[in-house]
């Protein structure tokens, strides 16, 4: 049994008795370029101190070990090593180990990713290590808050591009090996191991520079890089990304007061990439989604720069000052993310960070913090397995909601000036919530610890809805009434809300605009707002106006019925944002039915001018119509919504962004409804042209995957296709229009490469599943009980990145309510349910992944039995 799942209190207790002082990393992957090679000799040699004559273990997933030597005493392997540890006894004040063995190539995505671009043939390499794969590729103690000095030397092809955290010392030929050179890495400042990382392969690399003179004079001098693959180079955008680098640089440093610390800052983005990013210092990681060769929207250049900025954020928040432990997870992430927004708002010229932020990212955080599986934004993380699963829109997104909270609770300039001093007191230490509570309470001059138990360690999303009275259209009594369980406790949690009512009536032009504001402190279960008696009722009355507080929210019925109505004529972006939103949560909680947010959808989708809320309602209509609609009117449903589609991309500008998200989405629905089939191939073919529209890669393949649904695309249209399309997107593409096909021998043959085999690498596994649920539900009924038979087997077999990929996309949640059922009677959810019974030890992770699909049916269900 692997012993790589490490507890919390077991890292507590190596912390307690080791200080690490340094690594010095040695990894050969000169062989990397030939399949039959599984691994790669490395080295680790650490420097740290302990309590004398007592015994810790180092963790190492490997191939093998070959040799441990402790103090200049060899140790015996076969002793020592116990699966995933290495065991060290009788220690030293200070000690030297030196652990040699083979590390694995991964395709997961985990540790030391290999890639074989399917376009030219090279091989790439890269890592990935959060939280806990860095002992995939070099023995360590793995642990956030044993942090160490790193130096990397790496062997490789010469002809090869090679990065790490450190700045490049020396590249030597190795001896005896003229196709191969060393790299020689400078020794970083102190970080923790999952960090640390390494770039290899035969990378296009771009270089600039960013500099800036500081406050006492010296100059901060920063050696810029960006790295792709080779046949990515010709759509790989580096101006643009320059610019935001440097832009994001001067408004960070600027904004911390304190100098980018890690020297260089090199940018990679790299295929089959698990996450969207990743903060190593020196040397982020992206996944090269971001380098577009289709075309793209603004909204997706906006996104790829927020995240630019939310990775170098980390550069303080997470990489300078790092959480002790995963409990605190939050301390990084929630910070990352709203300093992402603010960047983009403050030092680019988009000007709907907010906008997109209220729109997508707390949108996921309502959707994570009602499920039984929530948890408070500081959480309970008592192992790694729990700590995978933890990254989150809690952890990220509500956190980043409840910080622009905070902000507006404490003003920006303390919340700013108690970061800065949160910085100087732990560079390159280690924190937990008190340690930032204390800085920010300092700055302030406010108690903080209130605030942080109402909302950092309570779970639960608060619903406010306002209860008017009036008499001839003035306003009397005017009140909100607040509701927040928290789904954990069944306890209500009721926080208090700095909050912002906006009045908004018609213009002379039939505009609505608002009017009036007024700001407003929510307390307790009723608050009275004496603020609007004598007032005329508005047409709308928007709670929550300008997206101040982390609540939901229920439009009275006046205001509702002007946003059925009315909701182009809103001509704030925010406040239109914010009502999709009241539609949509109306919709997925079952008061109102889903088709009726679809038919808003058709009605004001079509004049939204925000491309980033377009997209976001366009998949939530999609969303709807197959989850939440009733089996019985869906095909009519999906049907019209297909006809404005259709119209729409017609209609649209021709080359503009709205013009591409209607073809996405013809493309996308069609996958389960026909109906513009016709159309879908015409635009595939050719034969019908429609202006602007550019047919590239990424759209062929969307429409050739809705034609493969309903059986009219051949394995060899699809084939012929990937001959024109040698890249690694072509080749996900190709996989999930493949596994789409509606034939039974398609899907078992899918379902076996998914479950039973390991041929699959990350991104081709995701696209097998994703064409195997793309299906009839009676092609599907037959994989109902094999899916739970088989799910310890991979939950132990696999690793957990891929383990989670099979588990969550291979979930039957694609049901539909019969009408003398009750939604929480339905066979998936009863046999759901006997397995969580029956597997009451089974691993927490594996049954978070069940109990938030069952929960996800089961809304899709009672939805549907809204009507």
């Amino acid at each position: 049994m692997s012993n790589h799942n490490l507890s919390r209190d077991e890292a507590a207790t190596r912390s307690a008795l080791i200080t690490t002082h340094s690594y010095d990393v040695t990894l050969d992957v000169r062989d990397a370029a030939d399949p039959a090679v599984a691994g790669y000799p490395s080295t680790s040699t650490i420097t740290f101190s302990a309590e004398p004559g007592s015994a810790t273990f180092l963790d190492f997933i490997s191939g093998g070990v070959e040799s441990v030597v402790l103090n200049g005493r060899t140790l015996d392997v076969g002793s020592v090593v116990d699966h995933d540890r290495i065991i060290l006894e009788g220690l030293a004040t200070d000690n030297t180990v030196t652990v040699t063995g083979v590390a694995l190539y991964s395709r997961s995505g985990e540790g030391m990713h290999r890639f074989v671009d399917p376009a030219d043939g090279q091989c790439y390499l890269y890592t990935q290590y959060e939280p806990a794969d860095s002992r995939r590729v070099f023995a360590n103690f793995e642990q956030p808050d044993l942090k160490a000095e790193f130096t990397f030397h790496v062997l490789a092809p010469a002809g090869w591009e090679v990065a790490s955290n450190g700045v490049e010392e020396t590249r030597t030929p190795v001896a005896g090996d003229p196709a191969a050179s060393r790299w020689d890495f400078a020794t970083t400042k102190r970080m923790s191991t999952y960090i640390t990382t390494v770039l290899a392969g035969p990378y296009f690399k771009a270089t600039d520079h960013w500099g800036a003179t500081l406050d006492d004079g010296t100059r901060l001098d920063v050696p810029l890089a960006l790295f792709c693959r080779a046949s990515l180079a010709d759509s790989f955008d580096t101006d643009q990304l320059f610019g935001l680098t440097k832009n994001g640089l001067a408004f960070f440093n600027d904004l911390f007061a304190y100098p980018y610390p890690w020297g260089k800052y090199d940018q990679a983005f790299v295929p089959e990439y698990n996450l969207g990013a990743m903060e190593n210092p020196g040397l982020v990681t992206f996944t090269e989604k971001y380098v577009y060769a289709s075309r793209a929207t603004d909204a997706q250049y906006q996104a790829r720069a927020n995240t630019l900025m939310h990775e170098m954020a980390h550069m303080w928040f997470g990489d300078l000052v790092t959480m002790n432990w995963w409990d605190d997870l939050w301390l990084k992430e929630s910070f990352a993310d709203y300093m992402g927004t603010l960047g983009v708002d403050r030092a680019t010229d988009w000007d709907t960070a907010w906008v997109n932020f209220a729109s997508k990212r707390k949108a996921w955080a309502y959707v994570q913090d009602q499920l039984p599986t929530t948890h408070p934004i500081v959480a309970d993380i008592p192992d790694l397995e729990a700590a995978k699963q933890n990254f989150d829109g809690i952890t990220y997104a509500k956190g980043a909601s409840v910080l622009k909270q905070l902000v507006a609770y404490v003003g920006f300039d303390a919340f700013i000036a108690g970061s800065r001093q949160y910085f100087r007191d732990h560079e390159f230490g280690n924190t937990s919530l008190e340690d930032l509570l204390q800085a920010l309470s300092a700055a302030s001059g406010r108690d903080l610890s209130d605030w942080a138990r109402q909302w950092l360690q309570t779970s639960g999303i608060s619903t406010v809805a306002a209860e008017l009275v009036e008499d001839g259209g003035v306003l009397g009594a005017v009140t909100l009434q607040q509701e927040a369980i928290d789904p954990l406790t069944g306890h209500q949690e009721l926080r208090p809300h700095r909050m912002r009512l906006g009045l908004y009536d018609a213009d002379s032009t039939g505009a609505l605009v608002r009017t009036e504001s007024i700001d407003v402190d929510v307390a307790g279960p009723s608050t009275l707002v004496t603020a609007l008696n004598g007032k005329r009722r508005p047409a709308l009355l928007l709670v929550n106006d300008d997206d101040l507080s982390y609540v939901k929210v229920r439009l009275d019925p006046e205001s509702e019925h002007t946003v059925r109505t009315s909701l182009h004529k809103i001509s704030d972006p925010m406040a239109r944002a914010l009502c999709w939103t009241a539609l949509w949560d109306s919709a997925r909680d079952g008061v109102t039915p889903a088709a009726r947010y679809v038919s808003a959808v058709e009605q004001f989708a079509p004049t939204e001018a925000g491309i980033g809320v377009l997209l976001n309602v366009l998949g939530n209509a999609a969303s709807a119509i197959e989850r939440y609609v009733p089996a019985a009117t869906r095909e009519g449903v999906r049907k019209d919504f297909l006809a404005v589609a259709g119209d729409q991309l017609m209609a649209a500008a021709p080359g503009s962004d709205p013009q591409l998200a209607w073809a996405r989405t013809l493309a996308d629905v069609s996958r389960h409804g026909d109906s513009q089939l016709t159309l879908v191939r015409g635009i595939l073919e050719g034969s019908i042209v429609v202006a602007g529209l550019a047919v590239d890669a990424e759209l062929r393949w969307s429409l050739w995957q809705a034609l493969a649904a309903h059986g009219q695309a051949s394995l060899a249209e699809l084939d012929r296709e990937l001959d024109t399309d040698t890249t690694a997107s072509g080749r996900e593409g190709h996989a999930l229009a493949s596994a789409a096909r509606p034939d039974a021998a398609v899907k078992a043959a899918a379902w076996d490469s998914a479950v039973n085999s390991t041929g699959l690498s990350n991104e081709l596994l995701s696209a097998t599943i994703a064409g195997f649920a793309t299906a009839p539900g009676d092609l599907l009924e037959r994989y109902v009980e094999p899916y739970f038979e088989c799910l310890e087997r991979v939950w132990s077999e696999r690793s957990i990145e891929i383990a989670g990929r099979i588990v969550r996309g291979l979930f039957p949640g694609a049901q539909n309510l019969s009408e003398s059922t009750q939604p929480a009677r339905h066979p998936v959810l009863v046999r759901a349910d006997q397995w969580l019974r029956d597997h009451a030890d089974a691993p927490r992770a594996l049954r978070r992944i069940i109990i938030e699909q069952r929960s996800h049916l089961l809304r899709a269900l009672t939805a549907q039995a809204t009507g």
